[in-house]
């Protein structure tokens, strides 16, 4: 088993990583940069190490100083979290070159998955159905009208070594895709270093529902149902739920199906997500996550499973303690991503509670929310019996959650929760916009 693990983030999931190393007896070492020296993440750590200055291109991305801090520090393994180096095929391997255990994928296995071109065809290959788009990338104009052409407009153009909404751009006319594949191409390219993208045909109104998905070194692949994150930002998830009103049993047996088979393909070892775009009672292949995810708390209330520890012990080569016949979903979760809309010092913070609550934060009285990082500061989840009584649970939730200091969206996230749009349970990634005219924003 794993000793001591070197937690290359910060904020929320850093306080996750440590509270599951608690649990499971592993020393459990931060790695901060200047701007997070005072953090909760650090001050509950057994153990914590700078890796450089508040910029993030000289911390939390600086590879070099992580691998040196693991090893300086002892760690047998490196967990990345979300976000910043959770993704890197070269992380990986850097890691593992130094010996150390890295808590995710193998390198080769992230490589493939980060790149959405080549992810597709191995979904295409393995049985997955995947929305109509080009055979590959697209570079020159003539083979993108052409591939638009075939494909039929709406099409949306997609980084491919892309996520999180960057380099992604909808095309309704064929006048105007020249220039939305320049623009689309070069944020990509100032996003990730790549400007290559590819063509989907865009689906005006889906459902973006994910599947998680734990496996192991011996063969195991469960998946833990579904989570609903259709009510979107510019592409930027808000709200999360499980299950999806969009997802019966059958949709979620076909959807299981296909990620079990995919994931066994792939020799995946660890967390991750398959993210499927669902219409007319039909799922679609998007891209896998080979990380855990945010809104991972939202699948560990219905079906009871620490996903972080499980992530934990097959990086250490054991066995998952779960099979697919032990998952049962069990009643109904949702959670709200509370974001900071500017940096400073929280000067009254007085969290939630009660039955079925659970707050996942890195905020404290005299907390500072530096302006180099996400906006994430807190996620609240709450677990009901069912859809109405979560609801209103989140709504009390929400209604006693106080932060003072810095401007939040959490009044934002009680109107969304609270509309007509969201409380039918009928919407699409479009939601936030009727939500919108329906609150009058």
């Amino acid at each position: 088993m794993i000793s001591s693990i070197l937690i290359a983030n910060r904020g929320e999931i850093a306080v996750r990583i440590v509270r599951a190393c608690r649990e499971m007896g592993i020393q459990s070492v931060v790695a901060y940069s200047d701007a997070d020296r005072h953090s909760l993440a650090v001050h509950m750590a057994d153990d914590a190490v700078c890796i450089g200055p508040p910029a993030a291109t000289d911390s939390y991305l600086n590879i070099p100083n992580l691998v040196s801090a693991a090893i300086v520090r002892h760690c047998d393994a490196i967990h990345p979290g979300v976000g910043f180096l959770s993704e890197s095929a070269r992380f990986a391997k850097e890691v593992t070159d130094a010996g150390l255990i890295f808590i995710g994928p193998p390198s080769e296995t992230i490589s493939m998955l980060g790149d959405k071109v080549v992810a597709k065809q191995t979904a295409i290959k393995h049985g997955v159905p995947v929305i109509p788009g080009s055979a590959g990338s697209v570079s020159e104009i003539s083979g993108a009208a052409a591939a638009a052409e075939e494909i039929g407009y709406p099409v949306i153009v997609k980084a491919a070594a892309g996520g999180g909404g960057k380099g992604m751009r909808i095309c309704r006319r064929p006048e105007d895709l020249a220039g939305i594949l320049q623009i689309a191409s070069g944020e990509a390219e100032k996003s990730f270093s790549d400007g290559t993208v590819y063509l989907e045909k865009y689906l005006t109104s889906p459902r973006h529902v994910e599947l998680q998905v734990l496996a192991d070194s011996f063969g195991t692949v469960v998946h833990l149902g579904e989570r609903d994150c259709s009510v979107q930002e510019n592409h930027q998830k808000l709200v999360e739920e499980s299950p999806s009103t969009a997802v019966g049993d059958d949709l979620r047996a076909r959807m299981g199906e296909d990620a079990i088979r995919m994931f066994s393909a792939l020799d995946y070892v660890g967390a991750g997500t398959i993210e499927f775009l669902v219409e007319d009672g039909k799922h679609y292949f998007m891209e896998v996550n080979a990380r855990v995810q945010v809104e991972h708390p939202v699948t560990e209330l219905v079906t009871g499973v620490d996903i972080i520890a499980e992530q934990i012990r097959a990086a250490a080569g054991e066995p998952l303690r779960i099979t697919q016949e032990d998952i049962l979903l069990r009643g109904y979760a949702l959670e709200c991503r509370i974001n900071a809309q500017a940096p400073g010092k929280v000067t009254h913070y007085y969290p939630p509670g009660g039955f079925g609550v659970r707050v996942d934060s890195f905020l404290h009285i005299g907390a500072v929310v530096p302006p180099f990082y996400d906006s994430l500061v807190a996620k609240l989840i709450v677990f009901g019996r069912d859809r109405e009584e979560g609801l209103a649970r989140m709504d009390r939730a929400l209604s006693e959650f106080e932060i003072e200091g810095i401007p939040t969206n959490m009044e934002r996230q009680r109107q969304i929760i609270n509309s007509r749009v969201f409380q039918s349970g009928v919407f699409g990634t479009d939601a936030l916009e009727y939500i919108k005219k329906e609150i009058g924003v």
